[in-house]
């Protein structure tokens, strides 16, 4: 017992020395590293969602619109578990059929010999086998189906359009409402089918229901009845996809227009027919062979579909385009021409446009009184040019700025309607000096831009000595500038903490117990020091706690948010505040127009935008990708949210919304109240859009016809504005927009500007506020009509387009015209001074306007001195062509005055342009200098020039105190030719 276990005990090793410990399996160590990993990576990604998730409702709850946020959440978690759960009882039922009513004897063979080993593997973990593939073919479905959400919520809230389409009888409702969702419910029983039967052909095969190898009874009578089933299924499924696939020729694009033609309707239209019937035949053969047990008839149906799909589906469309429609197209296609062109017009609502034929006849002898009149709200500062100026001149501090593309709106000042050239200031912090860049100062302390900068956009200063820059302001940094902010009565809250360029996000608030401001405001020119303050709007998430600092500190990986004293008890976080990006988001159904406009009223800068409701869905209206059909010089890229692609062939305004720019509280109101899409919307999310009667008078004011909108117009009209369907197929009077003079190879934009539509036999009648644009012909340069629309949303004519098309006489188009101005002599004799004076010209909008019995170009001429961030452009002179006389002149009156060959004693004094309601300057007085301006200006380069060559001389000498002598007197020299030249006397 002693030897077996004495001292040395058991497993003892002789000595009486304890055995050494071996160290635990490798294995089990590095097992419990990865669970570790995948346990803190799996809780790292749900984190993470949960933070995206629970801010954005902090985001929604923020603006007012959480039934929004649940309403979208609700419906698609809704649509994935009812989805995703069927698609899984599917998989899940035809796994266990098949496994349930497997052979329970298999013939020896080598290929079930070879299978044995499969199904060794699976059986242990078959039931998580079968689990594993159910779950993940239902995240698939069910992901699918969430996305479906816009289809199946449209669906269910549908409402009719009132109109029926002329083939089939049906409400246009059921194209746009009720035809994707039913596509898509036929796409997902096939789906269901298909997966499930792929799901059983594996399972019957690795358990012996399917034996390929075999002689006989290759397929089980278990096997047989499951998979007659399910191809059944799949191919009724295929014939309802057949029939629903009728209603798709009205609005699937062909090669001459969008809808039903010829082809269509004599060819591809019986063949959907009949293949749904063979279809529909085949279906019932798999069904029979559940009783029958025999592939024959269910083969043989299966391919006279597939025959008859390439027989009738291909061959025959193509031999009746080729031998019945294109010898004679015009004729064969007319009256689906006809059809598509009166769905187009309905569509895109141009039914109701008024079309004046006008002749372009210029009255040189016209009393300038006359022309003035009709010209004298012509904008002659140019949105696309002068934002540098506008940096320059009302720009304090480098991280502020304005767009690079202002805007123009009118106002009442001093009781008359004037149009202003605006723009918000902006934070801007890219204009941080590199080492200012902290997290601090980025999101604590640089957090919102500053009031507005607005000029009158179509009168220069009176006094041309104090304001170089050749424009009138109308509000800016200067206490004097001030008519914007004293339209009302209340305090104008200046702060922009939503806008365009805000920053991705910015923390606000103070410390209850030590409170100071931190947020930097704009200083004003008589304040030695930059002012702060500190956000006391509604909007905003607080961010104060710990749980709400975690969830932003993941969102935005930044740890400062549990780090920084900056971040209080009472902080609140303002994040995704860009107007657009709010609209589109409280508003998912809507496209959202690409300029936002700023405006100011009842002592606030509010953002207005423009919701359009879009479709592609309307039958037999042309369709067009929205971004070609609004693309020009200014357009930036729009985005399409609501549809797959940006092809639409139905777009209204239907929404007008309001963003407050210090709060940012989102209003959206009905604009176009008969519009169906917006009824269906308004259903799905009540409370959301306020009636249209409720838009405040104040912001009424300021609503103007979309530009998107009515480029999407234009581009349509161009070959809509013809109704005769043989006309329309010839193209001989198909119109298109110009090209840009200033922006080779861009469209021109449309213009907004105070315009009198007239037609050959209309009244003269008060000028109004509109967007305009031109057409030449196709591919040719002269002037084919002049579109205006009537933008002034308090007027009872609001939306409506007018047309003035041009007789046939040669009137020359805006490139034309551009061309004419540039070979002017006298225009050549302004450029060259310019550059002799190292000067750089850059020609404004090139606008057109109605006056009298003819068109006016009127073009404003810029003058840059050089390319550095520190120059920008002055307007120097206007430039007029009326008839074939071109003007130029200081003043727009001057620029008439000398297309007339007249003497305009108002102008000659140096004073400011005589624009409507605006002060008028009366010149600095003294005695004129002799000599026309471009005489001067020449005699003043070429003083420079010879002080630059005594300079040279001097440098030659090596008498340095001489060079620099010259060189200052010819700057000087040049630099009173920039001012001459810029207009100051």
């Amino acid at each position: 017992m002693s030897g077996l276990f004495g001292p040395s005990g058991p497993g003892r090793p002789p000595g009486g020395r304890p055995a050494p410990v071996a160290p635990g399996p490798p294995q089990k160590r590095s097992r419990a590293l990865v669970v570790t990993a995948v346990v803190l990576l799996v809780g790292f990604l749900l984190l993470t969602a949960f933070s995206s998730f629970w801010t954005e409702r902090l985001w929604f709850a923020s603006v007012d619109y959480s039934g929004v946020f649940t309403t979208l959440v609700l419906t698609r978690v809704g649509l994935f578990v009812v989805f995703g759960a069927l698609m899984a009882l599917v998989v899940g039922l035809n796994v266990h059929l098949a496994y349930r009513f497997r052979p329970l004897f298999r013939p020896s063979s080598l290929e079930q010999e070879s299978l044995d080993r499969y199904r060794e593997a699976i059986n242990p973990v078959k039931g998580w086998a079968l689990a594993a593939v159910a779950v993940l073919m239902g995240v698939f479905a069910g992901a699918s189906a969430a996305g479906r959400w816009r289809e199946y919520t449209s669906w269910r809230n549908r409402v009719p359009f009132g109109s029926e389409d002329p083939y089939f009888g049906r409400d246009v409702s059921y194209y746009v409402f009720e035809l994707p969702w039913l596509h898509f419910m036929v796409d997902f029983v096939l789906a269901l089918a298909v997966v499930g039967l792929i799901a059983a052909l594996l399972v019957h095969y690795l358990y012996g229901g399917i034996r390929l190898q075999a002689q006989s009874d290759k397929v089980s009578p278990a096997a047989q009845v499951q998979l007659s089933v399910l191809l059944g299924i799949a191919v009724l499924a295929k014939a309802a996809d057949y029939w629903l696939d009728r209603y798709d020729l009205l609005t699937e694009s062909g090669s001459l227009i969008t809808g039903m033609n010829f082809t269509d309707d004599n060819a591809v239209l019986p063949a959907k027919n009949i293949l749904a019937g063979i279809a529909v035949v085949c279906a019932i053969l798999f069904f029979l062979n559940v009783w029958r047990r025999t592939w024959m008839l269910p083969s043989v149906g299966i391919a006279l579909l597939a025959l008859s799909a390439i027989l009738l589906g291909m061959l025959w469309p193509g031999l009746v385009q080729r031998f019945q429609v294109a010898p004679s197209q015009p004729d064969k296609e007319a009256a689906y021409i006809e059809k598509n062109i009166e769905a187009t017009r309905a569509a895109y609502n141009l039914d109701d446009i008024e079309i004046n034929r006008y002749t372009s006849a210029p009255d040189l002898g016209a009393a300038l009184a006359q022309l003035e009149t009709g010209t004298s709200s012509v904008p002659l500062v140019d949105p696309q040019l002068v934002s540098p100026t506008f940096e320059q001149q009302q720009q304090v501090r480098a991280h502020y700025s304005v767009a690079d593309v202002l805007d123009t709106d009118r106002y009442v000042i001093n009781g008359e309607e004037r149009a202003l050239v605006l723009g918000v200031r902006e934070l801007d912090q890219a204009g941080l000096a590199e080492g200012d860049r902290n997290w601090s100062n980025l999101h604590t302390v640089y957090t919102h831009g500053h009031g507005m900068i607005a000029a009158y956009a179509n009168q220069r200063p009176g006094d041309n000595k104090s304001q170089a820059s050749a424009i009138q302001w109308a509000e800016g940094q200067e206490s004097s500038q001030n008519a914007l902010s004293s339209l009302s009565d209340e305090p104008f809250e200046q702060r922009v903490y939503f806008g365009e360029t805000s920053p991705l996000y910015s923390v606000v608030g103070q410390d209850e117990e030590n409170p100071r401001d931190v947020e930097l405001d704009l200083p004003r020119q008589e304040e030695g020091s930059s002012p702060t303050s500190t956000y006391d709007g509604d909007g905003g998430v607080p961010v104060g706690g710990l749980v709400n600092k975690l969830l932003f500190a993941v969102k935005y990986g930044e740890p400062n948010f549990l780090l920084s004293n900056r971040v209080y008890d009472n902080s609140k976080i303002l994040f995704d505040r860009n107007p657009r990006t709010m609209v589109e988001k409280v508003a998912p159904w809507l496209t959202v127009d690409s300029d936002p406009y700023p405006v100011v009223v009842d002592g606030r800068i509010q953002w207005v935008l423009d919701g359009y409701t879009a479709t592609d869905k309307y039958p037999l209206s042309q369709k067009e990708s929205f971004e070609d059909m609004i693309d020009d010089s200014l357009q930036d890229n729009l985005g399409f949210q609501t549809l797959p692609t940006d092809e639409v062939n139905y777009v209204r305004n239907a929404v007008k919304a309001t963003v407050d720019a210090y709060d940012g509280t989102v209003k959206l109101y009905a604009w176009d109240e008969e519009d169906p899409i917006l009824k269906v919307w308004r259903k799905v999310f009540p409370d959301t859009v306020l009636d249209k009667d409720e838009i405040p008078e104040s912001i009424t004011q300021h609503l103007r016809y979309p530009e998107d909108l009515f480029k999407a117009q234009r581009y349509q009209l161009a070959r809509y504005h013809v109704t005769d369907p043989k006309d329309w197929y010839a193209g001989n009077n198909r119109w298109e927009v110009p090209e840009d003079p200033n922006s080779e190879g861009s469209l021109q934009p449309p213009y907004r500007l105070f315009v009198n539509p007239l037609g050959e036999d209309a009244e003269v009648t008060e000028q109004t506020w509109s967007l305009t644009s031109v057409y030449v012909p196709r591919n040719k340069n002269n002037l084919a009509a002049f579109v205006s629309v009537n933008s002034d949303a308090t007027s009872e004519e609001y939306g409506k387009i007018q047309v003035l098309q041009l007789s046939d006489e040669r009137t020359d188009g805006p490139s034309l015209v551009a061309n004419k101005i540039g070979a002017d002599e006298d225009v050549r004799d302004e450029i060259f001074s310019f550059t002799q004076g190292g000067i750089d010209p850059r020609y404004g909008n090139l606008l057109t306007v109605p006056v009298g019995d003819g068109l006016m170009y009127v073009q404003p001429l810029y003058a840059r001195r050089d390319q550095s961030e520190s120059s920008y452009p002055i307007l120097s002179f206007v430039l007029v062509a009326y008839g074939d006389k071109v003007g130029i002149a200081p003043t727009l009156r001057g620029a008439i005055a000398d297309v007339l060959g007249v003497e305009d004693n108002a102008s000659s004094g140096g004073g400011g342009d005589d624009g409507e309601g605006g002060d008028q300057g009366d010149g600095d007085g003294g005695e004129a200098p002799s000599g026309t301006v471009n005489q001067r200006i020449r005699a003043l380069l070429a003083e420079a020039e010879e002080q630059f060559e005594a300079a040279d001389a001097a440098q030659r000498r090596g008498d340095t105190v001489a060079w620099a002598e010259a060189i200052e007197e010819a700057k000087a020299l040049i630099n009173e030719a920039v001012e001459l030249s810029a207009g100051n006397d």
